[in-house]
């Protein structure tokens, strides 16, 4: 009786929870009516702590893209030195999608499947063939490891892994139920150049002039070829910047493009 009732006392409280992080987006997005879409893919997590430190403080709520990424420390971004972080940030409302496991790069279609390149894990830089049904899985196993980590279910939304897609790679997703998000050109947010040539004051400075409501930005949770880190310097003046110019904030949730898509595929 004891375990069935503290079971039950656990179920209640996580769907307590998850009603809480749902109301709560709901909200955000009922008062954001110029809204831009802020979003990060795994990279090196060395600005991982900052960059929830500025979510935090300011209050916004984004998507996280998640791979098993390599680390400065030597391990990788969703392992168990992780897992406290990424159940931090899906406790705090912000979404979550799938960036492939391996950090797949698509080369090329081959047949019927496709030519990839990881730049994770034990295969990194080799070219592999790989099936449709391998790339369902690819994408589907950093989302059963976050809900390993946090309990909680990630959207049926993937960013392919330097943006690299073909028709027939967003098909074979689409079948195994995943929508894919690009990026707005505005929404480049540069902290995968060199900072010599695109220094942040720079970057700064294009971002607030030439983002527009809708827009879908992107950023990295590290990126290991710039020297200058584009988070946090330029991530709260921009996120102060955007807000003084009348634009909010929402997760991938609330745009308009995804909603539906949501709705009709969760994730099992």
């Amino acid at each position: 009786m004891h375990r069935a009732a503290e079971a039950l006392r656990q179920g209640v409280a996580a769907a307590v929870s998850l009603a809480a992080v749902v109301c709560g987006a709901a909200a955000s997005a009922a008062s954001c009516d110029k809204p831009v879409y802020l979003s990060f893919d795994t990279g090196h997590m060395g600005v991982a702590p900052l960059v929830a430190d500025v979510l935090q403080r300011q209050q916004v709520k984004v998507t996280f893209f998640l791979a098993n990424e390599r680390t400065l420390s030597g391990g990788s971004s969703l392992d168990e030195q992780w897992a406290p972080w990424w159940k931090a940030r899906a406790a705090e409302g912000h979404a979550f999608g799938s960036h492939t496991w391996d950090h797949w790069v698509w080369r090329a279609d081959q047949g019927a499947g496709f030519r990839v390149k990881p730049t994770a894990g034990a295969q990194t830089g080799r070219t592999l063939k790989v099936s449709a049904a391998d790339y369902c899985a690819a994408l589907k196993h950093p989302l059963q490891r976050f809900e390993q980590m946090t309990g909680q279910r990630a959207l049926p939304l993937f960013r392919a892994p330097a943006g690299r897609t073909s028709p027939s790679l967003l098909k074979a997703a689409e079948a195994c139920g995943f929508m894919h998000v690009p990026w707005s050109p505005a929404g480049f947010l540069g902290d995968e150049l060199p900072s010599d040539k695109y220094p942040n004051t720079q970057l700064l400075a294009n971002a607030l002039r030439d983002i527009r409501p809708g827009d879908i930005l992107l950023a990295h949770l590290g990126i290991w070829s710039r020297q200058d880190a584009w988070a946090p310097a330029v991530l709260e003046p921009l996120i102060e910047g955007l807000k003084g110019r009348g634009l909010c904030f929402a997760t991938l949730r609330e745009h308009p493009d995804y909603r539906a898509w949501i709705a009709a595929h969760p994730l099992r």
